[in-house]
């Protein structure tokens, strides 16, 4: 069995395993480390590209989980050719060299055919033509002459390609070798790697429909009593949000033959096949397989019986305790979830033989739709069906963004920050700093920057200009103070500055669906209740206690 990151995870990340690159809150990215990938990057392997820069796979493998990364320059294997210093030819030279050898071939195989034909290379008769013309007819083997040729000249011009793609192979592979160089750290971001979850599964996973979302699945699992041994139906698999959620609720640990415990599943099913074949494939990937059992199939018309033996029509009862149905028409698959089957009983007598339901516990199934009309139908259908404590919640997640603010002319050109004035008296301090500057432009304006006050003739701008380069440099200047507020921010504690502020998120990445929730009890009949009486005899439990209550009253009355 196949060591499933989703239930054990190493402490650190390895070659082949899979990770989540954490780019912001609500974006992440599923890659899978290889070190040995070959993706046009020389010899660093897999690289994996976003938007705040490239991460070569070599340097994600063995880091703890939760670790930041930093932004690599990536070799791609073409950097330092058109130098001299790695001595490596540049390309140009090499494709010179092809077309001079193409070219070299080119005018042998026209001399060839010129000599076979008796002509000069401009066209003229050659002499040794004329002499052939004036000598006496004879009568060679035409064909077998020209047979051999061609197949001499074939043979030439496969032994000088073979030598020509050698030499492009021999090329390629030096020049990875010598030109490939580690990667070095860059300054356009950098990304957490996080261990693969359900939950970080979810926000990262490719989205073929509308999945359900961590604040949903997590309240369904709850609600369901889910727990390590128990047997849930999926119906409407998807993207496999649910399912891999549904499979870590359901685990039971690694299984061992000295110890008795139920083993959990989750029968899944998804009726579109295309689906089906890329969830089978991430199943497998992941590690799920022994867990999740995927079926291609319509229930609400096939039902929910499993296939016993492959190529067989024997078929099994998924025996499922929990049920999640995911389906634009929930109440149509509620006919195969019965505790009995009329059609079945008839032909074996057994009610339990082909239920998919499990007859000594309690079923409970959550329904998720989006539309109120589809809760109106479905309940209907349970009420019909025998289904109890039937009861719709809506979800509704708000998400708290908590976070220190900071307000404050002494926080201009830090990020993160409101660079407002936090008091009058800043901002009077900050109107009196421009005053003075406009003041000091005119000045400078109306006396020249020669200092004879002398404006030039022609309305030329070079005086503006020049004091406009002169200023940047002045201690009072805008670029020598925001200078100055970056290098003393060095020093300061930022996260421990500005007030501790909390704001509703505006908006949630959840999907707003009417969960229905009921049970289904189990038969009661004659013999579970003779079987119950046996364990705990009411009358003996009854009669004794108050046989002993009298007694003790008696004792008590006596002692008085």
């Amino acid at each position: 069995m196949k060591r499933s990151p989703f239930f054990c995870t190493a402490p650190a990340a390895e070659d082949g395993s899979l990770a989540i690159l954490h780019l912001k809150r609500d974006t992440l990215l599923p890659v899978t480390l290889d070190s040995t990938a070959d993706e046009g990057y020389g010899t660093q392997g897999a690289v994996s590209n976003t938007r705040f820069g490239s991460f070569p796979h070599d340097t994600l493998i063995g880091l703890e989980w939760g670790s930041q990364v930093r932004a690599s320059k990536v070799d791609t294997g073409s950097r330092g050719r058109k130098g001299k210093k790695n001595n490596v030819e540049p390309a140009e030279t090499h494709v010179q060299e092809d077309v001079a050898e193409e070219e070299d071939e080119a005018k042998v195989s026209r001399k060839r055919s010129a000599d076979e034909a008796g002509m000069n290379e401009d066209g003229s008769v050659s002499a040794v033509k004329k002499v052939r013309r004036d000598a006496p007819v004879q009568q060679p083997d035409i064909a077998a002459s020209q047979k051999r040729k061609t197949d001499d000249t074939n043979a030439t011009q496969g032994a000088s390609k073979k030598q020509k793609q050698h030499k492009q192979q021999q090329r390629v592979h030096d020049n990875s070798a010598s030109t490939a160089k580690p990667p070095v750290e860059a300054n356009s971001g950098f990304v957490h790697i996080l261990q693969p979850t359900p939950e970080s599964w979810t926000s990262s996973l490719d989205h073929r429909t509308q999945v359900v979302y961590t604040p949903d699945y997590s309240y369904i699992l709850q609600r369901l009593r889910v727990k390590p041994g128990s047997r849930l139906i999926e119906a409407g698999a998807g993207s496999g949000s649910f399912t891999h959620a549904a499979a870590r609720a359901v685990y039971s640990g690694p299984t061992a033959s000295n110890k008795k415990r139920k083993v959990g599943k989750v029968c899944s099913y998804e009726y579109h096949e295309p689906r089906v074949q890329t969830l089978r494939k991430e199943l497998s990937d992941h590690g799920l397989d022994d867990v999740v059992q995927l079926t291609h199939r319509d229930v609400c018309e096939d039902g929910f019986m499993l296939q016993a033996v492959a190529g067989t029509s024997h078929v099994a009862s998924p025996l499922a305790n929990a049920i999640f149905l995911d389906l634009p028409a929930p109440w149509k698959a509620l006919k195969h979830l019965t505790r009995s089957d009329a059609a079945t009983t008839e032909e074996s007598g057994d009610s339990h033989e082909r239920s998919p339901l499990n007859p000594n516990l309690p079923t409970h199934i959550c329904t998720f739709s989006p539309c109120i009309e589809q809760v109106t139908a479905t309940v209907a259908e349970m009420r019909k069906l025998g289904w109890i404590e039937i009861e719709m919640v809506e979800v509704q997640n708000r998400r708290i963004d908590v976070r220190r603010e900071q307000v404050g002319l002494r926080n201009e050109g830090l990020r993160g920050v409101n660079p407002s004035a936090a008091s009058v008296e800043e901002a009077i301090d900050r109107l009196r700093e421009v005053e003075g500057g406009m003041h000091s432009f005119h000045g400078h304006m109306k006396n020249g920057a020669d200092g004879r006050g002398k404006q030039p003739a022609n309305g030329s701008t070079d005086n503006a200009e020049a004091y406009g380069r002169s200023s940047r440099t002045q201690p009072g200047s805008k670029a020598a103070r925001l200078a100055k507020i970056k290098q003393e921010a060095e020093d300061r504690k930022l996260y421990k500055e500005g007030n501790l502020v909390h704001r509703t998120e505006a908006e949630v990445k959840t999907h707003t669906s009417y969960l229905v929730f009921a049970v289904l009890p189990r038969v009661w009949r004659e013999e579970d209740e003779k079987a119950c009486e046996e364990v705990t005899p009411y009358e003996k439990i009854v009669h004794g206690e108050a046989a002993k209550n009298a007694a003790s009253t008696e004792e008590v009355e006596m002692a008085e």
